[in-house]
This record gives C-alpha cells, structure tokens and sequence, in this order.
C-alpha cells in the first residue's frame, strides 16, 4: 500500500466516525408528537453565480435540516454547478451531502458535512491532452461558526481534500447559512 493510498484510507476511516457520530447523536433525541415533524424542519441552502471575459459559473444548493432540539440538528442537500471558460474547458458538478448541526451554545455551531460530487470536466484538446475527465470525488467538512437567528457565519475545513481532484481550490473554506 503507497503512502498516499493508506492517508486516504485514515481519512475515510475518521470520515466514517464523524457521519456515525452524528447520526447516533441526531436520531438519540426523544419525540413526543409525531405532527411536529414539519414545524423542526428548516429549510436553506445557496446560490452562486460568476461571470467575466468569457468565463460563467453558477451553482445552486438547496438544504433541508431537521431540528431535533436547540442543540442537534441533520439534514441533507443537494449540489448542482456548471462553468465554463470559452475555448477551453466546460464543467458540471453533480451530488448530495448529508449535514450534521451540533450548537453547544446559543452562538456556536459545529457542524460535519459529507459530500459526494460527480465532476465532468471537458477541455478543449488545443490546450490540454486528457479531454475529458469524469469521476467521484467526496469531501467531508468539519466547521465551526458563530450564529445569530438563522445565520451562521464560519469557517470549514475538508480532512479529504486533494490539490488534484478537488473542485475547491483551498481545504479551508468560509462559509454563510440561511435557515427559513
């Protein structure tokens, strides 16, 4: 086994532990009544649109958590971008996450999220020789943030990053979350 094939297995294994963690801690909570299902779920998510000299990216992300109590929250998502760069390369982004939402307090939230893209890349043979490249690429993000209402406002670090096949350019990362 080469060193770096045994880093992505211990980064699969802790990846592992968190999701598990957090499911054990999500589904743990007691409730009473079956018809407060909708009132705990909040939705959220994001949009990202960028464009320049012959260059277009946007992105749409929808959320949806389920509240357990102030303390514990999961949910699920839903990935979709698309870029391009004229005359040189075209790409769309596909997947899901699974969320996990842990505030301690009021103002700290600590959240772990998996997430499992499919990336097609094309690029245009003048420039590069691989045309077209297509795979999986799974990241899981460990964050913290500072919230206020449904805002949260943070920074996100992914233990799976690769510099190669990454769509991210940095394992850290700020981010903004709006629930409604």
């Amino acid at each position: 086994m080469t060193y770096s094939k045994a880093i992505r297995l211990k980064k699969s294994i802790i990846s592992t532990i968190f999701i598990c963690l957090f499911i054990t801690l999500s589904f743990s909570q007691n409730q009473s009544d079956k018809n407060t299902f909708w009132k705990n779920v909040q939705f959220g998510g994001g949009l990202g649109l960028s464009f320049g000299d012959g260059f277009f990216s946007g992105a749409i992300s929808p959320n949806a958590i389920y509240r357990f109590n102030p303390y514990v929250a999961t949910g699920v998502g839903l990935n979709f971008s698309y870029s391009s760069q004229k005359d040189f390369f075209k790409s769309t982004v596909l997947g899901g996450s699974v969320l996990g939402l842990i505030n301690p307090y009021r103002e700290l939230q600590i959240s772990a999220e998996f997430e499992q893209l499919n990336v097609s890349r094309n690029f245009d043979e003048r420039f590069v020789n691989n045309v077209d490249d297509n795979y999986w690429y799974p990241a899981l993000f460990l964050g913290a943030g500072y919230t206020s209402r449904n805002v949260t406002i943070g920074i996100r670090y992914d233990v799976l990053y690769d510099r190669d096949k990454s769509i991210y350019a940095e394992a850290w990362m700020p981010f903004v979350r709006f629930w409604f």
